[in-house]
């Protein structure tokens, strides 16, 4: 016979001395959200409980109540956690990430949220500038890359600056208003960005989840708000897909392009995070020595130094 589950629901919570501010926070509502959408994705089969009956379910995927049993908890419990009302306690949280299912990213996310929100109790949380400017050091450095595709990326995507080869690769961001100069806004509402991306779904949906993903540092961040907001209602595959809570945090990986002078070419890039500017990001991209890709890219920089 099992033995039977530790109730968590008693277990020590974050701290509560500033529980004012912490409960009902934005990190916590969002969290909230994150898990009721996570067990809508779930059916009883999926986690191992057992379909009871043939009563038809009035809710897509779990219940609350067997979220609550999975994760050795009160309902009420969860339910004021799903609700933004209450930050578990590092167990519960463990408990309910295992029975969830939650991948790397997804735990991750979690993690910094509940870690936000516990934090913004006892501080108040920096106002995050809208655009920052880029650091003098990534600046002096991408004017000696010359053969490798340069973008520096801020908050949310955000394009702070790039090289020649980086603006020949993919478009001139110089004619993009700096106000829309955002790579997620870009993808989504530049035609040309479609053009250029054979697999641009997979990319988009990326997109999508990498914003997701900043939303659980600071999910008030009202320049955020603005740009989910406007994508929202300019597409409707970003709301169907922001909707979905799906996060994931990339630092590498490959993309497929098609240029109209080099013809297609797959790429791979990498983020380089600068310690003297931790929202700042480097991006490179490059490709395997010897390769069709690696001659494409070589003639687009020469090309590129030639018109400078």
């Amino acid at each position: 016979m099992p033995l039977p589950r530790k109730d968590l629901s008693q277990a020590e919570s974050f701290p509560r001395c500033h529980a004012g501010r912490v409960t009902g926070s934005a990190h916590l509502r969002e969290l909230g959200e994150f898990l009721r959408h996570r067990r809508g994705e779930l059916t009883p089969a999926q986690v191992g409980l057992p379909e009871r009956g043939h009563t038809q379910r009035r809710v897509r995927g779990l219940r609350r109540e067997e979220v609550a049993e999975l994760a050795a908890i009160s309902t009420d419990y969860y339910v004021r956690i799903e609700q933004g009302r209450l930050a578990p306690s590092k167990p519960v949280l463990e408990s309910l990430a295992r029975e969830l299912r939650l991948d790397g990213d997804q735990r991750t996310y979690v993690e910094e949220l509940v870690g936000q929100a516990a934090r913004a109790g006892h501080r108040r949380t920096p106002r995050r500038s809208a655009r920052p400017k880029v650091h003098p050091h990534l600046t002096r450095l991408l004017g000696q890359l010359t053969d490798t595709p340069a973008i520096v990326f801020g908050p949310r995507l955000d394009i702070l600056a790039w090289n020649p080869l980086a603006a020949e690769l993919l478009c001139d961001f110089a004619v993009v208003p700096e106000s829309e100069r955002n790579y997620v806004r870009m993808v989504f509402t530049d035609p040309v960005m479609r053009e250029i991306y054979p697999e641009w779904e997979d990319v988009a949906r990326t997109c999508v989840e990498v914003l997701r993903m900043e939303a659980g540092t600071n999910p008030a961040d009202p320049a955020l708000t603005a740009l989910v907001g406007e994508l929202a209602v300019a597409d409707p595959q970003f709301r169907v897909w922001w909707a979905e809570h799906r996060v994931a945090r990339q630092d590498f990986g490959s993309k497929r392009i098609t240029h109209p002078v080099v013809g297609d070419l797959t790429l791979d890039w990498d983020t380089f995070r600068y310690a003297g500017a931790p929202e700042q990001q480097l991006v490179l991209w490059s490709a395997e020595p010897g390769t069709s890709d690696a001659e494409s890219l070589a003639a687009l920089a020469r090309a590129t130094t030639r018109s400078q």
